[in-house]
């Protein structure tokens, strides 16, 4: 068994020590009715739109999301909150000590407490326990946005139990052979989407796209045939499902929680892998931590 493999079986008992621990960081975590940006890179970039659009969408306050490379230093937060696995991404770190003296709170959700960006924040959240040995995150990812879900509220057992059935349900019949894999999301699942469009790029190095559903039908649509899987993560919009089925792609409208379906599309990206004869543990041009040099 692969590390990612490994890795991303283990994510029902994480989900379930993050729901049951998340009463221990309510100060670290945002509070109703701040202004509150998330940001992450890559993979934490995405966990970081779907929990912005999670926690306005629930009417905790406004929430914006954005690369750390590009965060936009003239809007001012009641608080930043950064997400790294590593604790030493070069544009996190940078972010969180350029942010110093000028926001009044900053917190890092990290695996490793004691790396920069762990002592460049106001706060730390460590969930060391979700710290991975691969360079593809799986369960570290989905532990941290399990966490601010049940921040919100908004975390069940049902979705647990999702993931279990995420787990242990046949993929799609002929998905591994599939040339062309989108997946679209709505409000908070748009993040999600972009991460499974990633695993699969990162994992497999197979052709993934993502998009907000309806936009799906704004050019995107153009290039699907008969190659093509297309992912829904959520409830699709009316006519969606027969139009991309009108193109001759295949067809998957998810119907687990959406962040169980991630799960699935994880276990897709090993699948595509190991039919590619590739190593999921060792993807291309890529490493553990984005470290820049100076």
């Amino acid at each position: 068994m692969t590390h990612v493999e490994d890795e991303l079986t283990d994510q029902p008992a994480c989900w379930t020590r993050a729901a049951t621990e998340v009463t221990r960081f309510h100060r670290e975590l945002p509070v109703q009715g701040e202004r509150v940006a998330f940001v992450g890179c890559g993979t934490s970039f995405f966990m970081a739109r779907s929990a912005a659009a999670l926690r306005e969408g629930a009417g905790h306050g406004e929430s914006d999301a954005h690369a750390a490379s590009e965060f936009p230093y003239h809007r001012t937060y009641d608080r930043v909150v950064a997400l790294t696995r590593s604790g030493t991404t070069t544009e996190v770190v940078g972010l969180l000590a350029r942010l110093r003296g000028r926001t009044p709170t900053t917190t890092v959700v990290t695996a490793d407490p004691g790396t920069p960006a762990g002592t460049a924040a106001d706060h730390t959240v460590a969930l060391d326990y979700a710290d991975e040995r691969s360079v593809v995150q799986t369960r570290f990812a989905t532990t941290a946005l399990t966490l601010l879900r049940a921040h919100l509220g908004l975390h069940t057992d049902a979705v647990v139990a999702d993931a279990r059935t995420a787990l242990a349900e046949p993929l799609p019949e002929g998905f591994p052979g599939c040339n062309r894999f989108t997946f679209l999301g709505r409000g908070w699942t748009v993040g999600l989407a972009d991460e499974a469009a990633l695993k699969m790029r990162e994992a497999a190095l197979a052709w993934s796209e993502a998009y907000p559903a309806t936009e799906y039908r704004h050019g995107p649509i153009s290039v699907s045939d008969e190659s093509t899987a297309t992912w829904m993560f959520g409830e699709a919009p009316d006519g969606l499902a027969e139009q991309v089925r009108g193109t001759g792609a295949s067809w998957v409208q998810g119907t687990l929680d959406p962040l169980a379906e991630l799960v699935r599309a994880q276990r897709l990206a090993v699948a595509v892998a190991a039919a590619r004869g590739l190593d999921p543990d060792r993807p291309r041009h890529l490493t553990r931590s984005v470290i820049l040099a100076p």
